[in-house]
């Protein structure tokens, strides 16, 4: 990999890890914001909702009518629409306002995403591409895990408007990078917008949306609840808690690495071993749940294969789109969302019904799911392949 690219995917990492940090870093810091506001948590608790609903709402559009842009200008203008609300977060004294800056930056993150993902991808080879992506997946992670402690220790350790300054500071750091080292990226040829939509035409995208809304569903229906379940279930003190879970989010940036490897290997193997081997570690899991030590190494072990799994959906959906990367890359997003959510409802529905112990059955069922989804979409590649090789013989 050339010394640009590396510097340009570096660039997109740190992009990357600073918007998933301006959507997660806040869970760290919820009663904080309360108190700030003189509101509930679970009012707070819609810096984190309503942010989760714009992504979903913008995955599939956003990115659409922004395609035809040069990406490093339209980078350019979702940091610069990052800092802004940052800024306005720090300053602001009216929860509503605060809500707003949070809620219009939500509506670019997919476009950002997306363009990290098909640039770190567009700037090596094809057989390269997922190890480049994988990169990008560290900074993704490492916002949705590292972020929330680092915020919540800085608004303990200091205040509640510091912690908001580190989100801010972070995206002025992609902004300033992207305007100096990132070259001016025209759309050479653009897409109409009616040629990406055309790949919702096709069963395979379709398959592949199922599947990620699946397997995404199958890792945070289990991991929303985590906490719960080592204090509850397996009797763990908060510091221990805290431990294990730092286990997981250093466990998932490995994995994101494996991941690169793996794909570009051989993908399709890959992506039919994993609900086997996820669903393997949620029977250990259920069986060994009460038990300390047992439980850090699952969770360890855990954590690598979600950091996996997020590569394998972005790969899955990507690649039954290749021809609309973008447009693809905000179904990736919307689909992943769409996972969480309803991953995370029947998750609370199994713990209200059987207990917190039976929130690893929402992860088994959800994988079974998934393999439906998964040895259809490779069933019907296969057959379209066979096909065209006869056509051409």
């Amino acid at each position: 990999m050339a010394k640009g690219n590396k510097l340009l995917i570096f660039i997109l990492t740190i992009g990357v890890f600073g918007i998933l940090n301006t959507e997660m870093g806040v869970i760290g810091i919820l009663p904080a914001i309360a108190e700030q506001y003189g509101i509930s948590v679970s009012h707070a608790g819609l810096l984190v909702s309503l942010f989760a609903l714009g992504v979903a709402v913008a995955g599939p559009t956003m990115p659409l009518f922004l395609s035809g842009i040069d990406r490093k200008k339209v980078m350019l203008l979702v940091l610069s629409i990052f800092v802004l609300g940052n800024i306005v977060s720090v300053f602001t004294t009216n929860f509503n306002v605060a809500l707003i800056a949070r809620i219009i930056p939500a509506l670019f993150h997919p476009v950002y995403c997306s363009l990290a993902f098909s640039v770190a991808a567009a700037s090596v080879s094809k057989e390269e591409a997922p190890k480049a992506v994988a990169k990008v997946f560290i900074g993704v992670s490492a916002g949705m895990v590292v972020g929330v402690p680092i915020a919540s220790f800085i608004a303990s350790a200091t205040t509640l408007q510091m912690a908001m300054v580190f989100f801010a500071a972070v995206n002025i750091f992609a902004l300033i990078a992207t305007i100096l080292f990132v070259p001016s990226m025209p759309v050479r040829e653009k897409l109409s917008y009616g040629a990406q939509l055309s790949v919702l035409k096709k069963s395979m995208t379709w398959l592949s949306i199922g599947a990620v809304i699946l397997l995404n569903g199958a890792v945070f229906g289990v991991y929303s609840y985590l906490a719960e379940y080592l204090q509850t279930v397996t009797n763990m003190s908060s510091n221990l808690v805290s431990i294990v879970l730092f286990i997981y989010g250093g466990a998932n940036i490995i994995g994101n690495v494996i991941a690169g490897k793996l794909l570009t290997n051989n993908a399709n193997k890959s992506v039919m071993i994993f609900p086997f081997a996820l669903g393997a570690v949620y029977v250990i899991f259920f069986f060994f749940g009460q038990f300390s030590l047992p439980m850090a190494i699952i969770t360890l072990i855990w954590g690598v294969l979600a950091g996996i799994g997020a590569n394998i959906n972005q790969y899955w959906i990507l690649s039954s789109a290749p021809e609309a990367p973008d447009f693809a890359n905000g179904l990736f997003l919307t689909s992943a969302n769409i996972g969480v959510t309803i991953g995370a409802g029947v998750g609370g529905f199994f713990i209200a019904q059987m207990g917190t112990q039976f929130v690893v059955l929402v992860g088994i069922l959800s994988l079974i799911l998934s393999l439906v989804t998964i040895f259809l979409r490779i069933y019907m590649y296969n057959g379209q392949k066979n096909l065209i090789d006869n056509q051409v013989i």
